[in-house]
């Protein structure tokens, strides 16, 4: 309690300033928080250990839808099980990340993601257990992934508000962090799937508690400093409803949330499974995995351009990147051959990278820190949690109207979704924060 107040202390100071990021950022007198002067602006001592640790965890993240639903079809189990068993991962992250904004802010956000870690660690050592020795019971397979959704919960706020923390470059750190994110989205799965054909579900699991080890403790071992907090004794709906109250004071924040969550429902959502029904039938599966892999690329050059690429109008910028959303639907539509979808993914995947570090930046760079692990949950729960909706769409919507109507709406939206940004003025005219020296 005496560190929490001691940190709380400075945090009065820290929050003054609007601009402040993450959970440290700059105080009054320019003072740099858990990055000392002298370190690179990016990979400073604590950003390399950040790296580790996020990376490790992303990879883990990656590997294990593939290698449940992948190691039950093996087992002889049922697709519905698979989809059980990815229900019971989801929900509880979808449920519970505004409390693990919550508890970020009152904790920190470094407790969180160890805690988090932990939990991870012990769940897949058991779900190791469980597919090395065969599955007596589905409720314990059930069980061991809500605790793995509700570990990634309490994460995930933390993941975004620790980075102005380890890095005086915020956005240069997030780009490297998108990039690593891309890779380890397309490494994982393939990791995974290797693993699984040759009977290996198990140790896909040793290896992911393995990577939660090594994320805990390189979390563990981060000089971050005090850090801002809430105002002790408020309890935890208090601290929910003040951090909603400041999630709509900010018109850019909450305004591209808004967009984000018809462009989920209506595009981004119903796009994997509508264009595996188009392409597979058509072209296989492996061209399907192809063009997937196309996106991932796009996103790591995306990723490496926005380290660079510092706008002064972050948003307005990373919508114009948005601009190539639409490429990829169109040309399911048109019924371009498999190298052509290859290009627009790629062109998509750069235009996500730019504006997925450019958001990130503008929200770790411009909300107070004792505020952002709150934030980050509602924007995430806002965004993210419309996705699943959309896809669940897809199915009927299809049915009712016909593919390339559903295409036709996603090319729309998307493009609508790109210009409503740069049409909104908050969003369009909020500018960059300079980077810390």
């Amino acid at each position: 309690m005496e560190e929490r107040l001691a940190e709380h202390e400075h945090a009065t100071v820290v929050a003054t300033s609007p601009t402040t990021g993450g959970d440290g950022g700059v105080g009054e007198a320019g003072v740099t928080v858990g990055t000392p002067p002298g370190e690179p602006a990016i990979w400073s001592r604590n950003f390399r250990y950040y790296f580790v640790a996020r990376s490790a965890g992303l990879l883990s993240w990656a590997m294990l839808p593939v290698a449940v639903a992948a190691g039950l079809l093996i087992d002889g189990y049922g697709v519905d099980t698979a989809g059980y068993s990815m229900a019971f991962l989801v929900a509880p992250f979808a449920g519970l990340v505004l409390f693990g904004g919550v508890l970020a802010d009152r904790f920190t956000a470094r407790r969180m993601m160890i805690i988090a870690d932990l939990a991870n660690l012990t769940a897949h050592i058991l779900l190791a257990l469980l597919f090395i020795h065969g599955i007596d019971h589905l409720w314990q397979l059930y069980a061991l992934l809500a605790v793995a959704g509700t570990a990634n919960a309490l994460f995930q706020p933390g993941a975004s508000s620790t980075v102005p923390l380890v890095s005086r470059d915020v956005q240069g750190a997030n780009g490297v962090l998108r990039t690593s994110e891309a890779i380890t989205g397309l490494g994982g799965p393939a990791l995974a799937g290797v693993l699984v054909g040759f009977g290996s579900t198990g140790w896909v699991m040793v290896i992911s508690a393995v990577a939660y080890g090594t994320s805990a403790v390189c979390l563990f071992v981060l000089r971050l400093g005090p850090v801002p907090a809430p105002p002790p004794g408020e309890g935890l709906w208090r601290n929910l409803a003040v951090g909603w109250r400041e999630f709509r004071a900010r018109s850019w924040l909450w305004g591209v949330i808004v967009i984000w969550m018809f462009y989920a429902v209506l595009s981004w959502g119903p796009q994997l499974s509508v264009a595996a029904g188009v392409i597979v039938p058509e072209h296989g599966a492996r061209s399907f995995g192809l063009i997937n892999a196309a996106l991932g690329a796009g996103t790591v050059i995306g990723g490496l351009l926005a380290i660079r690429y510092k706008p002064e109008r972050p948003l307005a910028a990373g919508a114009v990147a948005m601009l190539a959303y639409p490429l990829y639907p169109l040309g399911l539509v048109l019924g371009l051959p498999v190298w052509a979808l290859a290009a627009a993914q790629v062109a998509v995947g750069a235009g996500i990278g730019v504006w997925g570090v450019m958001w990130a930046t503008s929200v770790q760079t411009q909300v107070p820190g004792e505020m952002l692990n709150r934030i980050h949950a509602y924007e995430v729960a806002g965004s993210v949690g419309m996705y699943p909706i959309g896809s669940a769409l897809a199915g009927p919507a299809v049915g009712v109207f016909g593919t390339d109507q559903v295409l036709l709406v996603g090319v729309m939206v998307s493009f609508l979704t790109a210009t409503a940004l740069l049409v909104a003025r908050p969003i369009r005219t909020l500018r960059r924060v300079p980077d810390r020296r």
